[in-house]
This record gives structure tokens, C-alpha cells and sequence, in this order.
């Protein structure tokens, strides 16, 4: 039989989460599917094509990312199917939001979120066009959706009004090599990264829906408090940050709040080990991996009631309404000051860090697979 092939385009391209769930859902697919398996990339001569995935049979395509979407559009708004740009494949899944045209080949389409429906606002107005007007088309046209959250299953269904059948639930993945760093490696990061001694860390990309300004008024409240206190910002800009940057200046935090821009994957254990508390006070998100990861690494997080996050951290971080900067402050006063809440929160972090394994995201996505291909007639099943 023909691979499955998995579009690894935003790992390959360092797309912040979308890129971490590609990246890691093909690492835990190899074990399940040896020799079954393929992946394809756009923009091929900039890709950062790592291990494992430098191992796998690759299909790529030349053109950067905005050329190659508008490529996929007019082949959908055409009826021109692009099932040979692929095959010989037996079944795409397309994990960016990206889905092309197929006359005979299956599809499956992963979900994220809907930000651009539901914050309109927080995207660039070609972007939030072209995903309003294509994905009605993307949702139709793949065999199955998987959703990485019930609440973008939710948003999906009143959105879309996809057949329930035809939506499944797979939470991402923590990695095993999120952990309590060692204190050689923390100090190790400290001094490449010029971290001060006790701080406040959010990881994630600075665009309006992140709200960045509520952590930058909260942390200005608690600076009076605790005047050495630091605040370490961990992720590339993305878009729209004029607004976030100016609430920095407006606070007078121009200096005082850390900005790394991007880090490493290998880097981050040792970071979030670092950290005092992480914060994360987001509007939406379709899951909201970093704070997971530093529950892991066993640091007490403070994030937003909002979106998914309170279905993926539960009851084992501090919630807030993202709105509301002194509760913000009060959450992250009482972390910092509170020892035997932060050891309630690190022990409570763990285990609910433990429930989310990438080797489970991969198993049930091979279960979609396998109902795909049944559903079509292709196969009797991936391992038969």
C-alpha cells in the first residue's frame, strides 16, 4: 500500500504551535506506521527538515507559503484536483490549515481553531479573507476533521454545522523531555540568556490575541511588591504588535520586561525550570500547549478562563478572566509568595501534564486512518 503522508510544513518552517504539533504527532506516527508513512512540505528550499523527519520519503513543493495557498484556493475554486502533486499516497493529512483539493486520494483535516471567526480583529485581513473563504471548503472536502480540543469541536459544529460523525477529539502531546531541569542546566540557561534571578515567564507567539497587555499591567502592579521581580517573554513576534508594544511603553516597562524572541525547543525544559510561575493570558486557544509544558517541568502556571485552557489545564493551574489585570496580579501575588500553593500547584501540574501523551495522540490518529480507509474501500486496515 501507499504512505499516508502528513504535511509537516509548519514544523519544517518553525510555526509555533501548529509546527510543534506536526513535528511531534509524525515523530510518534513512525513507530506505529515503519515503512507506512511519508511527508510533504511547501517553500522546500527554506525548510528545516530535522530528525526524524529527514528519514521519511518526502513530496515538497517549491513555492513559499502565500504563492502555494493561492494555489491550493484556485485549484479549489477551479474543480482542479491536485492528487498528483502527492501521490502515490493512500491518504493526506493536512495539519495547517491547508487543505488541497483530491479527486480520489482521502483526507484528513486537523482543526486548531477558529481565531479568525471568533477574533476577527487579531488576524491580518488577507489571512482572516482567505480563511473565511476557504475553510467551508477545507471542513467539506476532508474525509474526516479532528479537533485538538472539545472546544473547537464545539466552535466547529456551530460554525460549520459538521456532522458529528465526521469530528473526533485527539489532544496533543506533552514530550518526555518536558521535566524538571537539572540545576546545572538551569544555570547554564541563566547565563547564556541573561535571566534574572526570579521571574515570570509566558512562551508563545506576541500578536493581539495573546494578550499581552494584562500581563504587562499586572506585572507593573506586583513590581511595587517586589521590585527586582523580572518578566521573560519567550516567542517570536507574529502579527498586529503595535498595540502590545505600546501598552509596554505606556507602563513604562520598556527595559524591564525580557523579550528572548525565539527559543529553541531544547532550550525550553531549562526555561520553564527557571521560571518562578508561567503565565499565559490568551483570549482563545485551540489547545495551549505551553502551559502543559511547564507543568511538567514543574513550574505552577496562571492562565486564562478562556477558550480550551481551563478543559486542558482543569483545576491544576489558577484561572483568570483574561480581562481583568489586578486579578491577574492578585493570581500571580499569591504563587509568588505562597509556598505551600506553589507545592499544591507543581505536584497538581504533573499529574495533569501526565494525561497528555503524544504516543496516544498518534494511536488514535492511526485509528482515524484506519476508519478512513475502511470508510473509502482502500484497505482492510493500516497494520493488515
Amino acid at each position: 500500500m501507499s504512505p499516508i503522508v502528513v504535511d509537516v510544513s509548519p514544523a519544517v518552517h518553525h510555526r509555533a504551535g501548529l509546527g510543534r504539533y506536526a513535528g511531534e504527532l509524525v515523530k510518534a506516527l513512525i513507530p506505529l506506521l515503519p515503512g507506512r508513512l511519508g511527508i510533504f512540505y511547501h517553500d522546500a528550499g527554506r525548510a528545516d527538515l530535522f530528525p526524524p523527519l529527514n528519514t521519511l520519503p518526502v513530496r515538497s513543493y517549491p513555492w513559499p507559503a502565500k504563492p502555494w495557498r493561492l494555489q491550493v484556493m484556485f485549484a479549489h475554486l477551479l474543480h482542479r484536483p491536485m492528487d498528483a502533486l502527492i501521490c502515490p499516497a493512500c491518504l493526506f493529512h493536512a495539519t495547517e490549515h491547508l487543505l488541497p483539493p483530491f479527486r480520489a486520494l482521502p483526507s484528513v483535516f486537523t482543526l486548531h481553531d477558529l481565531i479568525f471567526r471568533l477574533y476577527p480583529e487579531a488576524h491580518m485581513f488577507l489571512n482572516r479573507w482567505f480563511l473565511t473563504m476557504m475553510m467551508p471548503r477545507f471542513l467539506r472536502h476532508a474525509d474526516v476533521v479532528i479537533t485538538v480540543s472539545e472546544c473547537t469541536r464545539r466552535d466547529a459544529i456551530r460554525w460549520y454545522r459538521i456532522p458529528e460523525d465526521r469530528i473526533h477529539v485527539i489532544y496533543e502531546g506533552v514530550d518526555v523531555r518536558f521535566r524538571p531541569a537539572s540545576p546545572e542546566a538551569i544555570a547554564a540557561l541563566r547565563f547564556r540568556y541573561s535571566l534574572p534571578d526570579r521571574f515570570i515567564l509566558y512562551v508563545g507567539t506576541i500578536e493581539p490575541r495573546k494578550n499581552l497587555p494584562t500581563l504587562f499591567a499586572a506585572y507593573r502592579h506586583l513590581l511595587e511588591r517586589w521590585p527586582d521581580l523580572g518578566l521573560v517573554v519567550a516567542g517570536k513576534p507574529g502579527w498586529l504588535t503595535e498595540g502590545t508594544f505600546r501598552a509596554l511603553r505606556d507602563l513604562g516597562l520598556e527595559g524591564r520586561v525580557r523579550f528572548l524572541g525565539y527559543v529553541p525547543d531544547e532550550d525550553l525544559p531549562a526555561l520553564y525550570s527557571a521560571a518562578a510561575v508561567f503565565t499565559f493570558p490568551s483570549l482563545y486557544e485551540g489547545f495551549g500547549l505551553p502551559p502543559l509544558e511547564a507543568m511538567a517541568c514543574g513550574t505552577p502556571a496562571v492562565v486564562s478562563d478562556a477558550s480550551s485552557l481551563p478543559e486542558i489545564v482543569g483545576d491544576a493551574g489558577l484561572r483568570v478572566p483574561p480581562d481583568r489585570p489586578a486579578d491577574w496580579a492578585a493570581a500571580l501575588a499569591a504563587v509568588l509568595s505562597n509556598e505551600s500553593l506553589r507545592s499544591h500547584l507543581r505536584e497538581a501540574g504533573f499529574r495533569q501534564a501526565a494525561r497528555f501523551c503524544w504516543s496516544e495522540t498518534a494511536r488514535r490518529t492511526v485509528e482515524i486512518y484506519e476508519k478512513v480507509l475502511r470508510s473509502r474501500g482502500l484497505a482492510p486496515g493500516i497494520h493488515e
